[in-house]
């Protein structure tokens, strides 16, 4: 990025050449403007954080404890407040993104109202919200050098030269909010066409990485329920073109497709694909499907679907609605088939979306992926659907009873029970989810890890201590106490409600237009100047 300095003369000059009719423009109001804008569209945006990306995976490659993580929001507002957080506790956004959820999206954001992730929801939502998220990033830019830029001048009126070094130096080494988003385009919302369609949208929206599910779009289910139907590989091979097509088109040549499968807990397929030759991917996948042997077709009932397999006639199994099932405990292997067909085929990054999380069962099925193709990469789900106490209590009391350790103090059944909240097993499950994410990334590849939805549950939760507290005995002080005097203390930058909204944004631009008669809202009346 330019200086402050440069962007002050390049615009200087642009307004000296034209003389005295441009004479009310300041070439630095120019310049602070310009660098609180510094993406114009969202191919700009989506340019600068495939960029990012793709330096994030190499650094990855070389060092497994470089993983990155992301948070998943249903709005602007909280997407900004986390990454302001993160700025605050951190220094740098390097490493940390944001995940948009279809699952949030369709609970939070529908004109039909709260929905089921299920694809029922306005997919025209899903590009609304990557634009609204970048919104509120760019305008988190604008506040905190808005903050810089005032530190700036009253560095200067005070005739302190270091401390004006020190805050263009501050300008010039300014790091952005603006952080990749990883958006879950579902199984695509139609066909490969509408696919392709969708996604031209997404990336115009800012969108560096796009995630993919190998369902069948109309049969679409959440991954942590049950009742999925994947497609066979050439459907959603077909999908993963149509997103490399698009980001080729706008310009992202660096844009990321992140391929799910849902394969581990998916029993059905709704069709079955046209073999070429044998030991192809179709028969390679109609080698999962599950049937009887039959030798004549006075075996065959009304509707009956036979496919012919090493040589043998099968009579598939299906179930009342013409679905098609997969042969029990084949789940693993189709998984691998998943992942190596598609990072051979066009994608970047791999989801395998498990019932548990367990790092064992991760890395056995990557280290298959990784004998064929070494740099596999995952983007890894660390679901609220999982009881993440209940599982890594049940992992510990099974690995202490294997090594032969005295677990009759525990009742595996019930280790949820606050009475085992203070215990040494809960204590090491603890630990072990504190490490999980390293842990996994090291052992299982997993080069990103995100929580889908866990503002949907902050939400909840601090709304529902908010609610009760307030409405009952504590009144006024419930807010006082538990929101804003930990606001104060906490030192987050919305306890300035009125600045955050961009109140001082506004007076500056009121000054660069109107000069002395500007009326600013930053006077001494103003009530935020309570909070200091």
């Amino acid at each position: 990025m330019s200086s402050y300095s440069s962007h002050i003369s390049s615009s200087a000059d642009v307004i000296n050449q034209h003389g005295d009719h441009w004479r009310a423009i300041d070439a630095e109001y120019v310049a602070r403007m310009r660098l609180q804008n510094r993406f114009a569209t969202g191919l700009d945006i989506a340019k600068h954080t495939a960029d990012i990306m793709r330096e994030d995976m190499a650094a990855y490659d070389r060092d497994s404890t470089k993983y990155t993580q992301s948070l998943g929001v249903w709005h602007g507002f909280i997407a900004q407040q986390k990454m302001i957080s993160v700025k605050k506790h951190f220094t740098s956004p390097r490493g940390r993104y944001l995940y948009l959820s279809g699952w949030m999206i369709a609970a939070l954001r529908s004109e039909f109202g709260p929905l089921p992730d299920q694809s029922m929801h306005e997919k025209t939502s899903v590009p609304a919200l990557i634009e609204e998220l970048y919104t509120f990033l760019k305008q988190a830019d604008a506040r905190e050098l808005q903050h810089l830029f005032t530190d700036l001048d009253k560095a200067r009126a005070s005739g302190d030269e270091l401390a004006t070094k020190a805050a263009t130096d501050k300008i010039d080494n300014f790091e952005s909010h603006v952080v990749p988003i990883i958006a879950d385009i579902d199984a695509g919302f139609g066909n490969e066409e509408a696919t392709y369609l969708l996604a031209k949208k997404l990336i115009s929206a800012g969108a560096c990485c796009l995630q993919i599910e190998n369902q069948v779009s109309d049969a679409k289910q959440c991954g942590h329920q049950d009742g999925k139907v994947t497609v066979p590989h050439e459907d959603f091979l077909a999908k993963i073109n149509a997103l490399r097509y698009a980001f080729l088109e706008m310009g992202v040549d660096n844009g990321v497709i992140v391929a799910r499968t849902d394969s581990l807990g998916a029993g059905l397929t709704q069709k079955i694909p046209v073999s070429q030759s044998p030991g192809d991917l179709a028969d390679q996948y109609n080698a999962f499907i599950a049937g009887e042997e039959i030798s004549s077709a006075d075996q065959l009932g009304s509707g009956d679907i036979v496919i012919q397999r090493e040589g043998k006639m099968i009579k598939t199994s299906r179930l009342a609605n013409g679905l098609i099932q997969f042969k029990p405990d084949t789940g693993e292997d189709r998984v691998v088939l998943d992942c190596v067909t598609a990072l051979q085929n066009g994608a970047d990054l791999l989801w395998i979306e498990t019932e548990k999380p367990h790092v064992g069962q991760i890395a056995a099925m990557v280290d298959r992926v990784k004998a064929i193709v070494p740099d596999a990469k995952l983007v890894y789900n660390n679901s609220p659907s999982f009881n993440w106490t209940l599982n890594f209590r049940q992992q510990v009391f099974d690995a202490w009873q294997e090594a032969g350790r005295d677990v009759s103090a525990y009742n595996r059944d019930n280790l949820m029970s606050v009475d085992y909240d203070d215990s040494d097993l809960s204590r090491e499950a603890d630990e072990k989810i504190r490490a999980f994410q390293a842990d996994a990334s090291a052992r299982a590849g997993v080069f990103h890890h995100l929580i889908t939805l866990p503002t949907y549950h902050t939400a909840a939760l601090s709304t529902d201590s908010l609610a009760k507290d307030y409405f009952g005995d504590q009144g006024m002080l419930a807010y006082v106490l538990d929101v804003q005097r930990k606001e104060i203390r906490d030192g987050l930058a919305c306890v300035k409600h009125q600045d955050m909204a961009g109140s001082n944004i506004g007076d500056d631009h009121k000054e660069y237009f109107s000069g002395a008669q500007a009326l600013k809202a930053s006077g001494e009346d103003n009530t935020m100047n309570q909070f200091g």
